[in-house]
């Protein structure tokens, strides 16, 4: 198993202390710490985290933005630790972005199954978007077979059959995929 990456933003050099212990447990042996939003946004830029906790207010802004900002350019679980009397309007203003609300003072238990739930969901998303991707993959090589067999049907005068025929005998003979001789058909005949 690998060791799991964390990013902890945290105004005080205390609590960051005790968030990184607390995570330490929970199997995160690699994380990078900072008190600074900016930062947070340069340590995004440079590393893929797993997790990225914010423990609310920072020492310049509430923390809130840097959340949605963590939201919508990571993989990584986003979670937001925050007073328990703003809990409700926070949850209301961050869910809509994925991320999570926990309440202070932190129940270790529940801590421990918050982290398990984001670990899972986490996976789930990033196994849907490779997914995605192979799908996309899928499409633009349909795509490039299908123009490959456009063209040897409007220049060399085949039928549809003729043109999936070639393009896979052409692949089988000269040991490549349909998409490289599709590719090469391509290049060929497209001006």
């Amino acid at each position: 198993m690998s060791v799991k990456k964390a990013l902890i933003i945290s105004k005080t050099k205390q609590s960051t202390e005790s968030l990184a212990q607390l995570l330490q447990t929970e199997g995160y042996g690699d994380t990078s710490l900072t008190s600074s939003s900016a930062d947070a946004k340069d340590f995004i830029g440079k590393e893929e985290y797993d997790l990225v906790l914010i423990n609310t207010p920072l020492e310049s802004e509430t923390g809130l933005e840097l959340a949605v900002y963590a939201a919508k350019n990571t993989s990584a679980s986003v979670v937001v630790i925050v007073q328990e009397q703003h809990a409700d309007q926070v949850l209301d203003e961050l869910s809509k972005y994925g991320v999570l609300i926990i309440s202070r003072p932190i129940n270790k238990h529940l801590f421990h199954h918050y982290l398990l739930f984001t670990d899972c969901f986490r996976r789930r998303i990033l196994g849907m978007a490779q997914e995605n991707d192979k799908l996309k993959l899928m499409v633009e090589e349909v795509k490039l077979v299908n123009r490959a067999k456009l063209l040897l049907m409007q220049c060399l005068s085949m039928t549809e059959q003729q043109a999936h025929r070639y393009l896979e005998k052409q692949a089988m003979d000269m040991r490549i995929s349909k998409i490289q001789v599709a590719k090469q058909v391509i290049k060929t005949y497209e001006n």
